[in-house]
């Protein structure tokens, strides 16, 4: 592409400065990454650059950093490795954005353009491994491409159902020199378009059915979290008189403190959450992708429910759950128009009959056990925080029971990995939180297990000063894989035991904070202390061993057909 007219005289730039430039003009102010050789000419720029650089101590930690800043803000998340080993170890993050559709751009240097193919030092088909796990990916060959193709990164990143998108650049790129293009040149993709207005007939479909309903259940998913639409969602239950049910990934997306609140659905949802999918006649899909943990048998799935889908992505439409009326755009728009079609009506025999689940199954645990329950530690933050904090987790029955047990209440205050199942997700995300949000509480609720695999980026909270709090609910075990081998393998617990260290003192270490309890009085006085905290913090609950997260459907059983009723009952 020719430069534009009014940068003819303008003196030529290499690579790496237009690279820092043309991140400027996407109106980003923070990015992640580690140095290496084939991007030290980008770094080399980065020294002047009016941005805020964070070093992590992996780059893996570095890219669950970016996506949780994108996923706290909004914005799109930046991350920078250098090639072969650097560009390798983003790939858990990158997938783990790919699978909860989190605006990300990565930047990967690459050897020089005459080595490529050859094996050289520390080469790597960048574009290669991460074209499954991106919503695109590119090589820039010619430094004249360089500002254009990121521009289309950035938009590719954050339009649409949002992904990840990765541009490798070699390091002779970075070193060339061209003027610069116009900041006023235009995004042309004529293969990439995105439908936001959904189609009018569909809407007064979905309005109708839903307002000829008896018996409706709204099923929310992160959709509606990305699209900035929770609160126009709260506007539409509460004008057609709807109960909410919400995704993992949805959570926050409506308050759960209200009574209209089914909370979560799925394997470990609420019991009454999946007992009234399972008897509606009418199902309202915004922003979710019916996948595995939310449906259980796909056959039994809300089998005499109309379905509706309102999904920006028309590939989601009927891909796991036949659909009877697929509303395709932006959830933000249709959910405004649907409003303005749906009726009240007040459903109260449905209700009631979804108060007595409430009262028959509710979420519980033995409160009056001596040793600490791992679900009292995460009441007690959520009561004690009333829903302002921004609150992360690690992967495994930590994250469940933070789902279950506390209550959301805002958009954006729960972050974590849902559809790859990142363990070490919990600790980078905190921290790449709280550098987006630096006023906000962040607590990241972990396992220890999870914990372990990027304790390291503790130094990364030390160093930047970040006043994240670690909550480690420590079970001496990998919590879930314990949890199926004592349910489906006859308690042969192989291999999911492991030594770890006192957490506090290695948090202290690191000179960051630390404390160690072991008795339930003493968490709540722990747990002040650690939010007064003024710089990171880490608390090591010693917590029971062999609990349980209930209700749970089993694989391949249908949704009503949950484990763990009897023990739910027996705490009504």
């Amino acid at each position: 592409m020719a430069p534009d007219a009014t940068y003819a005289s303008a003196p030529a730039k290499n690579g790496a400065q237009i690279t820092v430039d043309t991140l400027i003009e996407q109106g980003v102010d923070t990015v992640f990454g580690y140095p290496g050789g084939v991007v030290l000419p980008l770094f080399d720029k980065l020294y002047d650059a009016p941005l805020n650089f964070i070093i992590p101590r992996h780059e893996q930690g570095g890219a669950h950093m970016a996506d949780a800043y994108a996923r706290a803000t909004g914005k799109v998340g930046v991350v920078i490795a250098t090639s072969g080993p650097g560009a390798c170890n983003l790939t858990t993050g990158i997938a783990t954005a790919m699978m909860d559709s989190v605006p990300m751009v990565a930047i990967t240097g690459q050897v020089r353009t005459d080595l490529i193919g050859n094996d050289a030092f520390q080469e790597a088909d960048t574009t290669g491994i991460t074209r499954p796990i991106t919503k695109h990916n590119v090589i820039v060959k010619d430094v004249n491409d360089l500002a254009r193709t990121i521009r289309e990164a950035f938009h590719i990143a954050s339009t649409g159902r949002p992904g990840p998108v990765l541009v490798d650049i070699p390091v002779d790129v970075f070193v060339a020199q061209c003027q610069p293009e116009s900041i006023a040149s235009q995004i042309d993709l004529p293969g990439y378009k995105v439908r936001v207005h959904g189609h009018s007939r569909q809407i007064q479909l979905a309005a109708q059915a839903i307002n000829k309903s008896q018996r409706p259940v709204l099923y929310v998913g992160g959709g509606v979290i990305i699209a900035n639409a929770a609160q126009e969602l709260r506007q539409f239950a509460k004008k057609a008189n709807l109960p909410v049910t919400m995704t993992f990934m949805g959570l926050g997306s409506y308050d759960q403190t209200e009574p209209g609140s089914l909370d979560m659905l799925g394997m470990h949802g609420s019991a009454y959450a999946n007992f009234a999918v399972q008897e509606s006649d009418c199902l309202i899909s915004i922003g979710a992708r019916f996948d595995d943990r939310v449906t259980g048998k796909v056959k039994t799935f809300a089998a005499n429910a109309k379905i509706i889908h309102i999904d920006i992505d028309p590939a989601s439409i009927s891909k796991n759950i036949h659909v009877d009326i697929p509303v395709v755009g932006d959830a933000k728009l249709i959910l405004q128009e649907l409003s303005a079609e749906v009726e009240y009506q007040p459903r109260k025999e449905w209700f009631d009959k979804i108060e007595n689940w409430k009262k028959k199954y509710p979420m519980g645990f033995d409160n009056n056990s001596e040793i600490i329950k791992p679900q009292y530690v995460i009441k007690m933050i959520s009561d004690m925080t009333k829903g302002n904090a921004i609150i992360c987790t690690g992967v495994g029955q930590h994250q469940m029971w933070t789902a279950q047990f506390y209550k959301f209440t805002k958009p954006r205050t729960f972050i974590s990995s849902g559809g790859l199942g990142t363990m070490g997700f919990g600790l980078p995300s905190a921290i790449g939180a709280q550098v987006a949000m630096p006023s906000e509480t962040v607590i990241d609720i972990d396992g220890d297990s999870s914990f372990s695999m990027t304790l390291q980026e503790l130094a990364t909270a030390v160093q930047y000063n970040l006043p994240v709090k670690v909550c480690i609910l420590n079970n001496g075990h990998m919590g879930m894989v314990r949890q199926w081998q004592e349910l489906f393998y006859g308690k042969r617990y192989s291999k999911s035991s492991l030594i770890s260290p006192n957490f506090a003192n290695v948090a202290k270490a690191f000179g960051a904070a630390g404390y160690l309890v072991e008795k339930k009085s003493d968490v709540k006085p722990t747990l002040e202390k650690m939010l007064a905290e003024k710089g990171p913090c880490v608390v090591d609950f010693h917590v029971e061993a062999e609990e349980n997260v209930w209700p749970m459907v089993p694989a391949g059983k249908s949704l009503h057909e949950m484990s763990g009723l009897d023990i739910l009952e027996s705490m009504a």
